[in-house]
């Protein structure tokens, strides 16, 4: 293979009417822009795709590294004539953590797109039916807004999943909960902060496009992107709050534990206290020297067991009296 020889993951032609048309590599190399819209989506581990972005696509330096890039942070910036935009989404492939969010680099002019990705990403799968059942997209803009709500569907499914695992958890503490529980919240932080990590510079993103103008961007477009960036920072606060309520149950969690320490400790203290005077008889008439009392008389024994008997229970009259126990 070679930049003349690429091989796209698929590309589509729009007709401006929401359809797409597959197309093949060679058609898409020929590509004059009078046909329609063009979306090319490439996987960055192929050679000769790669080659091809970087050599044939006349896109900007600073694009072709970004679209190319192994790992990046949400972003969006205007470069030359087109905009590069880097966003994240959550990974639903099989057996993969969802919170090991997936990235998409994608590049828009009025008459082009370019999509890249390391891994498979479901929003992308998404769109690509959507303009192959005449449903999709009409513009490079709407294939924007289109891509960033499939996204945010996403993010907002998983959300909804973390307050649902928040909400048995809270009952599960409430009720009595189970030997792995402490294992269960701690993973349930580190899935929240993995997300928001991403999020938080997604928002920005989103919010950065709605303060620059484009002439391909229409009003619609616009606006659908400023409905989108709301909801990543209504996720992002649905997120925060979680990430205060897995707070507040890790610290009743830990109390809890310290309550069953202390009430185990005192249950102690308290069978030692009794046995303290026990022992100390023990002790004392266990000496080996002359001149202990009950040596010679056969009540010895009866009367220590009584002493010590008396003295047991007068310390748990005493302690029952102070209400320790």
């Amino acid at each position: 293979m070679n930049a003349s020889n690429p091989n796209f993951l698929h590309a589509m032609i729009l007709d401006g009417k929401g359809r797409g048309k597959e197309v093949d590599a060679a058609t898409a190399l020929q590509w004059s822009g009078k046909e329609g819209v063009l979306w090319v989506h490439i996987d960055v581990a192929d050679v000769a795709s790669a080659d091809w972005l970087a050599e044939q696509s006349d896109l900007p330096a600073a694009a072709v590294e970004a679209l190319l890039a192994g790992e990046t942070r949400p972003r969006s910036t205007v470069v030359e004539n087109g905009l590069l935009i880097v966003l994240r989404g959550v990974n639903t492939n099989p057996g993969a953590d969802a919170e090991d969010m997936v990235s998409v680099r994608l590049w828009l002019d009025a008459n082009r797109i370019i999509t890249s990705r390391r891994r498979k990403l479901l929003s992308i799968q998404d769109v690509r039916k959507a303009l192959a059942s005449g449903e999709g997209p009409t513009s490079s803009g709407d294939f924007l807004g289109s891509l960033v709500e499939r996204l945010a569907d996403r993010i907002g499914d998983f959300v909804d999943t973390i307050e649902d695992r928040m909400d048995a958890a809270e009952e599960e503490i409430a009720s009595g909960r189970s030997l792995d529980f402490r294992q269960r919240l701690s993973l349930l932080r580190r899935q929240i902060a993995h997300v928001r990590r991403f999020l938080a510079p997604q928002r920005d993103a989103l919010d950065r496009l709605n303060r620059q103008s484009y002439e391909w961007l229409k009003e619609a477009d616009a606006n659908s992107l400023r409905q989108e960036a709301d909801r990543i920072t209504r996720y992002l606060e649905d997120l925060d709050l979680a990430k205060e309520r897995a707070i507040v149950l890790q610290e009743e969690l830990l109390s809890q534990i310290a309550q069953e320490q202390n009430a185990r400790m005192y249950v102690l203290s308290v069978v030692a206290a009794i046995f303290l005077p026990l022992t100390f008889v023990t002790g004392l008439l266990g000496m080996n020297v002359g001149g202990l009392p009950g040596l010679e008389s056969n009540l010895g024994f009866v009367w220590s067991v009584i002493t010590m008997t008396v003295a047991a229970a007068i310390l748990i009259v005493f302690f029952r009296w102070k209400k320790w126990f």
